[in-house]
């Protein structure tokens, strides 16, 4: 018997490979994000700040029917490796653009890389590890991914503080660029019947661009993770106006607090259910936000971030593996796709209604971040009084009854 496929094993050789490379893309793309929107307003685009997150994200959602439909066919691992590959060349042509038009392109494309990475990654972890144990393996996937996004932005402040920008684009490559070399050395394939690439494949039908039966998930990772992309658009700002000289230390602290609790939160909803964790962490979520609105000192910052990055810590196992229970044991890249689509549009509009209200101008921090924790508590209020009304499983379950698995998968 493989090694990998040993009852209840979770932690083998290459789910230790394939975390280290998630680290390594992580690292990558966040090391970019406190430092981009002063990198753009030199160019003179200090106006377009918040489509350097919301064209990114734009990218990733267009892109995630695509990589669902290539991880379901032709495999989990080139998917991942294409997504790294985006990240070396994008890394690599931002010193070479020099107008805000060409940045904002690159932005664009550069959005690739999360719309394939993930998706393979996960659909990856869900082939290798027991459903029993399915949120612990994403919460340990998700942790490497967190080391990663709390070492990003401190190295990529470090070495813009110290030495040039385009010395940090460089190290940004040589991340993603090793997150290929892992892939490609270390990882077998474990999509049984992978097909060979055809241009044909990249033709999407209208039922391969949304998985119905995650659409529990997706209503909430859409309203919680629309402040994701507040936080990552404002908060370099927000830092400077609080005199916070490295605009990463928000995103540390954040990190911080999110590997503290991934295992835990992985481990009691394996045990006790997805939903009742969900329920608490996009509380926890909104109070973290509401604390950033009524904030006006360095330490009440931090202290939102570590509320913020506990309840992402909670919030990221639990509903991936949530989307994975559900969705169709044959189009997991599919049922992921849906979840990261729903991720990235919340992503985006945060980032483009963040700026938007914000619009440079310090007097708007409060009424911005008053706004999120509002969204955000839709999510808990979904949960809390919607999702289990009984009513609306009658209708769902009529409106589905020819879905192509078990009715019951819809029920919580």
């Amino acid at each position: 018997m493989d090694q990998d496929q040993l009852p209840g094993r979770i932690y083998t050789f290459h789910f230790i490979m394939l975390c280290l490379s998630n680290a390594l893309f992580s690292a990558s793309f966040n090391m970019l994000l406190p430092e981009l929107p002063a990198y753009l307003t030199r160019m003179g685009g200090e106006d377009y700040k918040g489509y350097i997150l919301a064209l990114f994200t734009l990218m990733a959602g267009l892109s995630r029917p695509f990589s669902g439909k290539l991880t379901d066919t032709i495999g989990r691992v080139p998917v991942m490796i294409f997504g790294s590959l985006v990240c070396v060349v994008c890394s690599l042509l931002y010193p070479l653009v020099s107008s805000v038009g060409a940045f904002l392109l690159l932005r664009f494309f550069h959005g690739f890389s999360t719309g394939f990475k993930p998706t393979g990654t996960a659909a990856y972890v869900a082939d290798i590890v027991p459903a029993t144990r399915r949120a612990e393996a994403m919460g340990m996937v998700g942790l490497f991914s967190t080391i990663g996004l709390a070492m990003g932005p401190a190295i990529g402040g470090y070495i813009t503080n110290h030495w040039d920008i385009h010395i940090m684009f460089q190290v940004s490559a040589v991340f993603a660029l090793l997150s290929v070399v892992i892939l490609m050395g270390g990882m077998r394939e474990t999509l049984q019947d992978k097909q060979r690439f055809r241009l044909s494949t990249l033709k999407i039908a209208r039922n391969e661009i949304f998985e119905p039966l995650v659409l529990a998930p997706v209503i909430v990772i859409f309203l919680t993770y629309l402040s994701y992309g507040v936080l990552f658009t404002i908060i370099p700002d927000f830092s400077t106006y609080l005199g916070i000289q490295n605009k990463g230390l928000f995103f540390t602290f954040f990190t911080a607090a999110s590997i503290s609790i991934r295992l835990l939160a992985g481990k009691v909803s394996d045990k006790y259910g997805r939903v009742p964790v969900l329920k608490i962490s996009t509380i926890t979520m909104a109070i973290g936000v509401f604390l950033l609105a009524i904030a006006h000192t360095p330490a009440m910052m931090l202290t939102a971030a570590i509320i913020y990055g506990v309840s992402v810590g909670m919030n990221s196992p639990a509903i991936t593996a949530w989307t994975i229970d559900l969705g169709h044991p044959q189009h997991k890249g599919r049922a992921l796709a849906t979840m990261y689509i729903a991720m990235e549009a919340g992503i985006g509009l945060g980032a483009y209604l963040s700026a938007f209200i914000y619009h440079n101008d310090a007097r708007f921090f409060p009424l911005t971040f008053y706004c999120t924790a509002v969204v955000t508590l839709m999510a808990a209020l979904y949960l809390l009084f919607i999702y289990h009304n009984r009513r609306l499983q009658i209708m769902w379950r009529f409106v589905h009854m020819r879905a192509p698995v078990p009715i019951r998968r819809f029920l919580p």
